[in-house]
């Protein structure tokens, strides 16, 4: 929680022990992938030429992951930056707007007018939430910090509420820096909820045994109860066997539950169990979501869906999955159980985007 701590800019501050870190994912050593460049001469052998394609193309083999998260990298360096300058024109038009000479000056008023002091409660309540993160130290030692940790956090916030405020009243802004983009196909036997027509499609790599794939759950759920037949979700089976060993048969399960038409019933007994995924209660969960309970076991009992399932994770491995969840919108990757509003920023992008083709 206070390992993402920012200042004004979005730009990570420090953890205020010195040692937490956030995981939002189940994830195994490396692998990823997204789009190729012009080709380009990059070196010439005699009379052989190298292209920058060739490159592309090597890299994406040789290191998927590394590639994606290099590019990845980039592209959020190059989007920050944006970011920035335009919230800097914002800043002065408003400035000079109100007659205010220096923007600075502005910004320090309309954050000022915008923060809320901090309360010894709000100190008290963020330690004991927090109590385990604090290495033992007591709340005499940790209260300050804690108190400039929210004050940061409220400043942070009320820079970036100023900030939307002044892209809505202020001239139209149109990104046309593109995210690196990933083709992720969808078969006809992907488990699917929404209409193959809608405008944004978020494809799910994610593991039955994964926590964080679980705590994605709801998020997307309540994505569908915000947008509808506007966003598509698909699943695919990507279960981590090196450090979820009931992972790979729940996902073949999985697809004995699908074969029925029963998929998303059974997906949700998995994740509300997800700590007991032995062969046994696969079968009771078959059972108590109403499936063919002798169709099922003899489709588990045969692995019928294995190669299905060694399939599905050839594909992530080929776009450079390497942790549950990754979850593509429209081919941009989103890693981990992101939070609802971060899915919200990507999907009104990609509304926003569908619309003005």
């Amino acid at each position: 929680m206070i390992a993402s701590m920012r200042n004004l800019r979005g730009r990570p501050l420090g953890w205020i022990t010195g040692g937490l870190v956030l995981a939002l994912a189940c994830s195994v050593p490396a692998q990823q992938t997204p789009p190729t460049q012009d080709a380009d001469a990059a070196a010439r052998v005699g009379d052989r030429t190298i292209t920058m394609k060739e490159i592309e193309d090597r890299w994406r083999q040789a290191a998927p992951a590394e590639r994606a998260q290099a590019l990845q990298q980039i592209y959020d360096g190059r989007k920050e930056a944006l970011d920035a300058i335009i919230a800097d024109m914002l800043i002065e038009q408003a400035a000079e707007a109100k007659g205010v000479p220096n923007p600075t000056q502005f910004t320090e008023a309309e954050i000022a007018r915008r923060v809320k002091p901090v309360t010894d409660e709000e100190v008290v309540t963020f330690f004991q939430e927090n109590q385990s993160q604090m290495q033992g130290r007591g709340l005499a030692a940790m209260g300050p910090v804690i108190r400039r940790f929210l004050e940061d956090q409220q400043r942070t916030a009320a820079y970036q509420a100023l900030i939307a405020e002044l892209r809505k009243a202020g001239p139209p802004v149109r990104i046309l820096l593109d995210p690196p983009r990933y083709e992720v196909a969808v078969a006809a036997e992907d488990p699917v909820l929404g209409a193959a027509d809608a405008p944004v499609t978020l494809v799910e790599f994610s593991d039955f045994q994964c926590p964080f794939c679980q705590r994605l759950m709801p998020t997307l759920k309540r994505l569908r109860e915000t947008y509808g037949d506007r966003i598509r979700i698909v699943w695919k089976d990507f279960p981590l066997t090196s450090i979820h060993p009931e992972a790979f048969k729940a996902a073949e399960a999985g697809n004995c539950a699908r074969e029925q038409g029963k998929f998303w019933e059974y997906h949700d007994l998995l994740f509300g169990n997800q700590q007991a995924l032995e062969p046994a209660f696969l079968t009771k969960y078959a059972a108590d979501a109403g499936l063919d309970a002798a169709k099922f076991a003899a489709c588990l009992d045969t692995a019928k869906y294995s190669d299905r399932v060694q399939e599905q994770m050839g594909i992530g491995n080929g776009l450079g999955v390497s942790s549950t969840p990754s979850t593509f919108v429209n081919g941009r990757l989103v890693g981990g159980a992101q939070p609802y509003e971060a899915f919200v920023a990507i999907i009104e992008e990609e509304l926003e985007r569908a619309r003005s083709r």
